[in-house]
């Protein structure tokens, strides 16, 4: 049995990832930059778990979007981005040309993930070359968002309320929650600025 066993043939994003190198991680020297990736999140008094995947923006530190649910898969990841894009839109931002840099989670290295962003939306996409090491924007954002909001977490007693609370965590980060390395700004109010003193709105140092 074990020599008709067959290792899995590496998908061709995988083999470009390893052809790559340390080419693979775009975000250095970079402003137009987005971060993401999966956490967990303990509700229901601590006995249930979900998953969240915010879109963090790198100078502005905007969550640009981001999705609750039951299980980290490309349906969570999709939704997160399709929500960043609504708040693109909503500001008029040409978000083409943006770098998303993650981790090499299966599911930013697979084809549903990686066609929608390269082929239909026409960003880029970043790996990490070791974990979460390499992803330290957005640990640094789970550390504070976890902390913050623990017992709000974990006092929803369903994933629907869970998602009621994260979507009101941040609506506060983004509008006024004031951090000391954006000269104690609210995120929105460093986007905004930055768009008014753009003639043609593009990502303001995201």
């Amino acid at each position: 049995m074990l020599r008709s066993t067959r290792v899995p043939r590496t998908s061709g994003i995988r083999r470009a990832i390893a052809s790559a190198g340390e080419r693979v991680n775009l975000v250095a020297g970079c402003e137009q930059v987005a971060y993401t990736d999966f956490t967990q999140l303990a509700y229901g008094g601590g006995g249930r778990k979900a998953h969240l995947m915010p879109i963090v923006g790198h100078g502005s530190r905007l969550v640009w979007g981001w999705a609750v649910g039951a299980q980290a898969n490309s349906d969570l990841a999709l939704a997160a981005w399709e929500r960043a894009k609504g708040t693109f839109r909503h500001l008029g931002i040409d978000y083409k040309g943006l770098i998303v840099h993650h981790d090499q989670d299966p599911v930013y290295t697979g084809y549903r993930w990686t066609a929608q962003l390269l082929l239909e939306d026409q960003v880029k996409v970043s790996y990490s070359l070791n974990g979460a090491k390499g992803n330290v924007r957005m640990e640094a954002f789970f550390s504070r968002f976890k902390s913050e909001n623990h017992s709000l977490l974990l006092d929803a007693e369903s994933i629907e309320d869970l998602a009621a609370v994260v979507a009101e965590r941040i609506g506060y980060y983004n509008g006024q929650r004031r951090h000391s390395g954006i000269a104690y700004k609210a995120p929105m109010g460093i986007v905004q600025e930055a768009l008014a003193g753009t003639r043609r709105p593009q990502i303001p140092h995201s």
